[in-house]
């Protein structure tokens, strides 16, 4: 009766251990919370406002110009969401700027992956790629975020792997129509990349290998970025929360690669372009 007993306590001990026992990968789990602020650039046209107009225009953009996320993270894979903000004056959602904004963000660095949503005139979009590379210079600069020791990395990106959700007018730069000597030379010629200086600062007291937006691949959590005129800084760390935190990619909408995505949208605003001119006419 007794090694009876002894038998089935060991059985029902290795089988609480069992059903405990979860994958590395399950077992640590964070969130990072983050604010950017970007500075407005008026141009030539700011020069001529006075700075309660400056003001007013920073009040009316304050919403685009001022943001919240929230990063969750395991070992291996994050997901990085914009928090929802209504307009100051109107009480809305930004709907037009939401045409190109970043959706939200799957990043797997273990397989090199990247899932992110995007929405396009009502139109559903699973962008698919591989992550940015990024070649970190390592640095030896330290300062303090809170309660993490931080390093800072800085790196050289170019600025279309940086915004390829976005749209800019100037991406609809018209070919030459008639081939001339000048035009041949130009084509043959390397193309220009802009480039955006990026700046991180990132702990190894949290050593995972993600940060915000399209920022991943150093030794620790990336708490803090600088690219072109926008800065994100994280303002709290929740390691383990009480919830179980779901990290998985979004599985709706066309899946399509950041290149063709990129040539979707140019093509809808060009088309949307040429149609305004053909009313006016």
């Amino acid at each position: 009766m007794k090694t009876f007993f002894i038998t089935l306590s060991t059985i029902l001990c290795s089988f609480i251990l069992l059903v405990s026992f979860k994958p590395s990968n399950q077992e640590f789990q964070g969130q990072a919370f983050y604010f950017s602020k970007s500075k407005m650039e008026l141009g030539s046209w700011g020069s001529r406002m006075s700075e309660a107009q400056k003001k007013q225009i920073q009040g009316r953009l304050k919403n685009r110009l001022q943001k919240t996320y929230v990063l969750n993270f395991n070992k291996e894979a994050s997901v990085f969401k914009e928090e929802d903000q209504m307009d100051a004056i109107s009480g809305a959602t930004d709907s037009w700027g939401n045409n190109f904004a970043r959706g939200d963000q799957y990043k797997n660095v273990k397989e090199n992956k990247l899932v992110q949503s995007q929405e396009f005139y009502g139109k559903k979009f699973l962008v698919k790629d591989k992550l940015q590379a990024i070649d970190w210079k390592m640095g030896s600069e330290s300062k303090k975020i809170g309660q993490y020791m931080t390093f800072k990395a800085t790196a050289s990106i170019p600025t279309s792997e940086l915004t390829w959700y976005d749209f800019s007018w100037g991406d609809l730069r018209e070919a030459p129509k008639e081939k001339t000597s000048d035009s041949i030379a130009a084509v043959l010629e390397e193309p220009k990349v802009n480039m955006t200086e990026v700046e991180a600062w990132y702990t190894l007291q949290i050593p995972v290998r993600h940060g915000p937006a399209e920022y991943w691949g150093l030794p620790g959590l990336i708490l803090e970025v600088s690219a072109g005129n926008t800065t994100m800084l994280c303002s709290k760390v929740v390691l383990n929360p009480e919830e179980t935190l779901e990290i998985e990619p979004a599985d709706k909408g066309k899946e399509i690669a950041k290149s063709d995505y990129q040539a979707t949208i140019q093509g809808k605003m060009m088309e949307m372009r040429d149609n305004r001119g053909r009313r006016r006419n």
